[in-house]
């Protein structure tokens, strides 16, 4: 097993990607701390371990919380070898001329400041830990516009960044930082980003199920199983030569426009060419 005897800690771990990454990381020999404010959900994910899956209540936008839960892994297992860097939300969806302060603020602390601390209190407990791997979830909206609403691409994009800068840091340490990129993975964060609730929140999966199906080259939608494979990729020794990057895990669907991949979608030259066809009549 790739990951017996390691100590990991996953943030945003009661649901989506979070919750795949903790089963997948536990079902190969890792203890791992599992972290969410949904006390709930996060206390059912370890019932379903012998004590490989420890859940703590972390709210990431906490500089507080986040030192507890990595003091706690360390002080319980001895140190800390993988930190998967996953927890977030939609964030505030307003456009840049609407945008308050406050949602500005509030996104960025969720999405890139968690991530910044979340690596500052981890990596005392990692230094001298042989493969020590650091993994971050950014997003195809860090690469442009279409994906997602203004600040959570802005803040995904500096998660890119910041990745690039914390391998830099830690090379001293041999500690290695890389990030994933999810396209349009099947997940409750958009039902949540829209507080859907219940009967609501359900078809607004089934929803975006049946839209994501199509949305990229490879012809179904993404699942979070996707990226927590990616995830032990990027964790374990096979990728030992990896750092300092990211993978993008999409489908495809950043490849261009739908057009450029799909047989049956218009390409924006179609009309040119009949009005050729017409004037070559």
């Amino acid at each position: 097993m790739r990951f017996s005897g390691k100590t990991a800690v996953v943030t945003g771990a009661a649901s989506g990607i979070g919750k795949a990454s903790v089963l997948l990381l536990a079902s190969e020999g890792a203890t791992v701390y599992a972290a969410d404010i949904d006390e709930d959900g996060g206390t059912e994910l370890a019932s379903q371990s012998n004590g490989t899956i420890v859940f703590q209540r972390c709210d990431v936008t906490s500089t507080e919380d986040i030192k507890a839960l990595m003091d706690r892994a360390a002080a319980d297992t001895g140190g800390i070898d993988i930190v998967f860097n996953n927890a977030g939300a939609g964030g505030d969806g307003a456009p840049i001329d609407e945008i308050e302060p406050e949602g500005w603020d509030r996104t960025m602390d969720l999405l890139l400041r968690s991530v910044a601390f979340g690596i500052r209190y981890a990596v005392p407990h990692m230094i001298g830990r042989v493969g020590a791997s650091i993994i971050n979830t950014s997003s195809v909206a860090a690469v442009g516009p279409g994906y997602s609403p203004n600040a959570y691409a802005v803040a995904k994009a500096g998660v890119l960044h910041l990745t690039k800068m914390s391998a830099a840091d830690l090379a001293k340490h041999q500690i290695r930082v890389n990030a994933i990129q999810p396209g349009f993975i099947n997940t409750n964060i958009f039902t949540s980003t829209l507080e859907l609730t219940g009967e609501h929140a359900e078809m607004g999966k089934a929803a975006i199920a049946a839209m994501s199906a199509g949305a990229q080259p490879v012809n179904r939608g993404g699942q979070s199983e996707d990226i927590a494979n990616a995830m032990a990729f990027l964790a374990s020794e096979e990728s030992s030569f990896v750092n300092g990057t990211s993978i993008v895990v999409d489908g495809g669907i950043t490849i261009g426009p739908k057009y450029s991949w799909d047989a049956n979608e218009p390409d924006m030259f179609e009309a040119l060419r009949a009005m050729a066809e017409q004037i070559q009549q």
